[in-house]
């Protein structure tokens, strides 16, 4: 009995083991700097309330544009009047009935307007819509860099982490080895057990550090896959190794007048300083007239234009040029006309401003690019003399021709080496990523 339930249990065990493992390893995704980018532009609550506003802003557009098109309307009604004698003429030859009495009234009218001329009212208004609606869509091309630039944040904090880690594991590797060679040296009398205590501190502290950097790593996952906005427990892996390109870097002037050109903000600016100023355009209407076309037909039982009144249907039109003008408003149209002049001034000082933040941030971003590239060519640099080094004192130790801590130093200089190195990759891809932003240059 024993044996049957053992023989069940196994297969049992196995398959939960089989889809624990599929699960999981549906959870890890590789993923290259591209892709991050891909999922996090689909996947993006920002993105999509920016296309929503898109949609809203070309609606808008749309209304605006429809009142420039002539208008039809219908209407129709019912009426039911209470019983009154009809009006009649008493005569010597008899009564004569003027108007009959109707008491069921119906009545439909069609009616159609097209205004002609509303001294520039209706065109301002639509500038203003369209500017506004090209403003949306640069609006919506900056939220898409700025998702791209999050991506790029968060991918390359976990390249740093994954690489801190690595450091620090080896670091431990390497601790282990001369805490193993160090207690052999005391087993033969070669070394003193201080000697021994200060590899086994190293060797805590580097354990310390190791668990600070498996923890860095799980927090930077999460971190990336809140960016892409994908589940909390997706493990992504990125690349393990890059390879920096002695890339060239324009010039700054060139820079800065890319920048000018294609920065999504600058450009939405511009379309807003366009829409003030239509908008001045749109306060000065009311100092011209406004003049419509319109027209009505009427179906109605009984029709009042006809006369004598007949208990029938019966159709009519008319046709309208209608003129208004407002002749005083005590300086309401001239109060309203110095508010949009003054708003345009503004919007045109803000634009102002944003170009020389634009400069100033393409300046920054510029200078710190340079400075990134130095340090990862320093620091790779000092990664190979650190690992001589290493390499020289270990062997130096092992034939007893150094001392103890010289080796201690050695593997903390290593260390600090790499992680010094990854930090300025990483520091580079960042400050590319920032100057790449600041110009509204490529995505990716």
């Amino acid at each position: 009995m024993l044996l049957s339930i053992r023989k069940n249990i196994v297969p049992i065990i196995l398959i939960v083991l089989f889809f624990t493992t599929l699960s999981s390893a549906q959870n890890q995704r590789s993923l290259t700097l591209n892709e991050c980018i891909k999922i996090g532009l689909e996947n993006s609550n920002t993105l999509h309330s920016s296309k929503m506003k898109i949609v809203s802003s070309e609606a808008q557009l749309s209304q605006v544009n429809a009142s420039h098109l002539p208008s039809l309307s219908l209407s129709a009604s019912y009426t039911r009047l209470s019983e009154v004698n009809p009006f009649e003429v008493n005569t010597p030859f008899g009564n004569f009935v003027i108007s009959p009495s109707i008491f069921d009234n119906y009545n439909a009218k069609l009616s159609l307007q097209q205004p002609l001329f509303t001294g520039f009212k209706l065109s301002s208004s639509s500038d203003i819509a369209k500017y506004n609606s090209l403003a949306v869509k640069q609006d919506y091309n900056k939220d898409e860099q700025d998702v791209i630039y999050n991506v790029k944040n968060a991918y390359w904090n976990l390249f740093l982490a994954g690489k801190f880690k690595e450091a620090v594991d080896e670091n431990v590797q390497q601790v282990k080895a001369h805490l193993e060679d160090i207690q052999n040296f005391y087993k033969q009398g070669i070394a003193t057990k201080n000697e021994v205590l200060k590899v086994e501190v190293q060797l805590s502290q580097a354990q310390l550090n190791q668990i600070d950097a498996n923890n860095s790593v799980k927090l930077a996952v999460v971190n990336l896959d809140n960016v892409m906005n994908v589940p909390l427990t997706t493990d992504v892996q990125v690349q393990k190794d890059i390879k920096i390109e002695n890339e060239n870097i324009d010039e700054l002037d060139q820079l800065i007048s890319k920048a000018i050109k294609n920065r999504p903000e600058i450009k939405s600016m511009q379309y807003r300083v366009d829409a003030s100023k239509s908008g001045i355009t749109l306060a000065e209407s009311d100092w011209y007239p406004q003049v419509f076309l319109s027209g009505e037909y009427l179906y109605a039982k009984p029709n009042q234009r006809i006369l004598p009144t007949h208990n029938r249907f019966d159709g009519t039109w008319d046709v309208t040029l209608g003129l208004s003008f407002n002749l005083w408003n005590w300086g309401a149209t001239k109060d309203q006309t110095t508010q949009a002049e003054t708003q345009y001034e503004q919007v045109k000082d803000t634009y102002k401003t944003l170009q020389d933040g634009v400069t100033l941030e393409v300046t920054q971003n510029y200078y710190n690019l340079i400075k990134a590239k130095e340090k990862v060519f320093v620091t790779d640099q000092a990664v190979n003399q650190a690992e001589e080094n290493y390499r020289v004192t270990d062997e130096r130790f092992k034939q007893g021709l150094t001392l103890n801590s010289e080796l201690l130093d050695a593997e903390t200089a290593l260390m600090q080496a790499r992680t010094n190195h990854a930090q300025a990759i990483v520091d580079y891809e960042l400050a590319k990523a920032q100057l790449e932003r600041s110009t509204g240059g490529k995505k990716n």
